[in-house]
C-alpha cells in the first residue's frame, strides 16, 4: 500500500509539471480567481475572499455548465440577500429568533439543494442568508442593507470573472460550448430522507448564535458555510442518519483545510506583509489545490477544501492593509463548523438507532 501511494504521488507530481489539459485548467483557475479579486476590490467589496471562492467553485470544464451555475449563484444570492433584508434586523436583536431563522433558512436551502431542479440556487439562498445573519451579529453597527449588498458584489465579481475566463477558454479551444450535453434535473419533490438531513443541518446552525453570544468569535459565517457545504451528499447514500457519508466529507474537509491553512500561514510568515509574495503564494496554492481536485475521486474534495481554506486566509479585503489575525479568525470559523456538526450527527444517529424502523422504500430524489 505504501509503495502504491508513493507511485501515485510521483505520478501526480509529474503530471503537475506536464503541459496538457489539466495544466490549462489550473492556469484558467488562477486567472479566474485573480480577476475576481481585482473586480471585487475595485467594486469595494467587504469580503473579497468570497468573490475569490465564487470564481473557484464555479469554474468547470464545461463552459455552458459554468454559465448556468453562475446564473443560479446570482439568483440564489439575490433571494437570500432579499430575505435577509426583511428578517435579519429583527433576528439580530433576539437570540431565539436568530437561532430559529438560521435553522429554517439553512434547512430550506439544503433541502432545495438535495431535491430541487435549481439546486445550486437553493444552496446559495441558504448560504447568503447565513452569512448576512452572522455578519450582522458580529458587526451590529453595520446596516443589513450594506451586508446584503456586498454579498451581491462579491458573488457578481466572482461570477463575471469565472464566466469570462471559461468562455475565453472555450473559444480558444474551439469547443462547442452551446451544446446541451446534460439532461435537465427532476422537479423538486418531497423526500423524507432529505427532510431529515435538512433538519439535522438546521439543528447545527441553530447552535451557532448561542455559541457566538458566549465566545464572540467574529467569523462564524465560516462555520455556517462549513455546515451547509459538508452536508451536501446524495440522498440515496444518506442511510439512517447520514453519519457515515457526512463524517467522510468532514474528514476530507479537515485534511484539506488544515493543509491549506498551514500553507497560508507559511506564506504569510515568509511574506512579512509583502503583497507580491502573498499573491505568488496564492497562485501556487491554487495550482496545487486544483491539481488535487481534478486528480481522482479520492482527492477531489480534499483539493477543493485546500483551495478554499487558502483563499479564505490569504485573500485580504485590501492588500494595502493586510491583517494576519483575520486569516486566523476565518480558519477558526471553519474548524468550529466541523467541530459542531459531528456531535449533532452522532446524537441524531444514536437516537435514530433506538427508534422503530419503518419498512418500505422511499422514492429517491435527485442528488446534488
Amino acid at each position: 500500500m505504501v509503495e502504491a501511494m508513493k507511485n501515485r504521488l510521483g505520478h501526480e507530481l509529474r503530471a503537475l509539471a506536464t503541459p496538457g489539459p489539466r495544466m490549462a485548467d489550473e492556469v484558467a483557475c488562477v486567472i479566474s480567481v485573480l480577476l475576481a479579486i481585482a473586480l471585487a476590490q475595485y467594486a469595494g467589496a467587504r469580503m473579497v475572499s468570497w468573490a475569490a471562492v465564487s470564481a473557484l467553485v464555479l469554474l468547470k470544464s464545461d463552459a455552458r455548465e459554468t454559465l448556468a451555475r453562475g446564473v443560479m449563484r446570482l439568483i440564489g444570492t439575490s433571494a437570500g440577500a432579499g430575505l435577509a433584508l426583511l428578517i435579519v434586523p429583527y433576528a439580530a436583536e433576539s437570540m431565539a429568533l436568530a437561532s430559529l431563522s438560521a435553522a429554517v433558512m439553512g434547512a430550506v436551502g439544503l433541502y432545495g439543494m438535495l431535491t430541487g431542479r435549481r439546486a445550486y440556487a437553493w444552496l446559495l439562498f441558504g448560504l447568503t442568508y447565513e452569512i448576512v445573519l452572522f455578519d450582522k451579529l458580529a458587526f451590529p453597527h453595520l446596516e443589513t442593507a450594506e451586508l446584503a449588498w456586498t454579498r451581491l458584489i462579491e458573488v457578481g465579481a466572482g461570477t463575471i470573472a469565472c464566466v469570462i475566463v471559461s468562455l475565453g477558454a472555450a473559444l480558444l479551444s474551439g469547443s462547442d460550448w452551446l451544446k446541451n450535453s446534460k439532461p435537465r434535473p427532476d422537479r423538486m419533490r418531497w423526500n423524507p430522507r432529505a427532510a431529515r438531513h435538512a433538519a439535522q443541518t438546521g439543528l447545527a446552525l441553530a447552535l451557532l448564535p448561542p455559541i457566538y453570544s458566549m465566545s464572540k468569535l467574529p467569523e462564524l459565517s465560516g462555520a455556517a458555510i462549513t455546515i451547509l457545504a459538508v452536508m451536501i451528499v446524495p440522498v440515496a447514500g444518506l442511510g439512517q442518519s447520514g453519519l457515515v457519508p457526512v463524517s467522510r466529507r468532514l474528514l476530507h474537509r479537515a485534511i484539506g483545510c488544515i493543509a491549506g491553512g498551514a500553507l497560508a500561514i507559511a506564506v504569510l510568515l515568509i511574506a512579512d506583509g509583502n503583497p507580491a509574495v502573498i499573491v505568488a503564494g496564492t497562485c501556487l496554492g491554487l495550482i496545487i489545490g486544483r491539481h488535487l481536485e481534478t486528480s481522482s475521486a479520492a482527492t477531489n474534495y480534499v483539493g477543493l477544501q485546500f483551495s478554499i481554506a487558502l483563499l479564505m486566509a490569504l485573500v485580504p479585503d485590501s492588500y494595502r492593509q493586510l491583517d494576519p489575525g483575520l486569516a486566523v479568525d476565518r480558519l477558526i470559523g471553519i474548524l468550529v463548523g466541523m467541530a459542531l456538526l459531528e456531535p449533532v450527527l452522532l446524537a441524531w444517529h444514536f437516537i435514530a438507532a433506538r427508534l422503530p424502523h419503518r419498512g418500505g422504500q422511499e422514492k429517491p430524489a435527485a442528488s446534488a
